[in-house]
């Protein structure tokens, strides 16, 4: 899949400048799809020239003006197209530091233990941020009746994707380092 259908997924939302949608990325999207805001730009670029978002400019005054993209029909036709097909291959997990802990036999114990604290660590913000925004979403409702009431639900669901992902690396994390504990410390059972 391409960075093109995370945008448009995106713009779902409703109209946003590059800047907005990079923050969009970052606390909606960046749990199964990230993109710094170099790549958002020029995919902005390409989407606009083939004609499945428009573009238009923002005068400001005491700042650049700036750019504020919306989906159009044939992006939103292109999204639905999209969302109807079966992906065409199953996810993938490519984690430089899963390479590091396949290949950590006879290096450094303690090394390897700040790698695995450094990514719960991170796991751990993640989750909370998403969660935050899970809070936000809800906006003091239940989640049956959220999922029962929303116009949208997507970006829901893909938040439980992603609250489960990171909850799920706190736990490798967690055990990892029962793990290491275990092999470092004589006698440890």
């Amino acid at each position: 899949m391409s960075l093109k259908y995370a945008v448009l997924a995106a713009l779902l939302e409703g109209e946003a400048s590059g800047y907005e949608l990079s923050k969009v990325f970052d606390v909606s999207l960046a749990n199964f799809w990230p993109a710094t805001p170099q790549q958002l730009y020029r995919e902005l670029e390409r989407l606009a020239q083939d004609g499945l978002v428009e573009a238009r400019t923002v005068q400001q005054e005491r700042r650049p003006n700036k750019r504020m993209f919306t989906l159009t029909e044939t992006g939103r036709a292109e999204l639905r197209s999209f969302a109807a097909e079966p992906p065409k291959r199953p996810t993938a997990v490519r984690d430089e530091l899963l390479v590091k802990i396949q290949a950590m036999d006879g290096g450094d114990p303690a090394a390897t233990r700040a790698l695995v604290e450094e990514r719960e660590s991170w796991a751990r913000g993640k989750r909370d941020r998403y969660e935050r925004l899970r809070g936000r979403l809800l906006d003091g409702r239940t989640e049956e009746e959220y999922l029962r009431t929303a116009d949208r639900i997507g970006p829901y669901l893909t938040l439980m994707a992603g609250i489960a992902f990171e909850e799920d690396i706190l736990r490798w994390c967690e055990r990892v380092l029962v793990i290491l504990e275990q092999r470092t410390t004589p006698g440890a059972a």
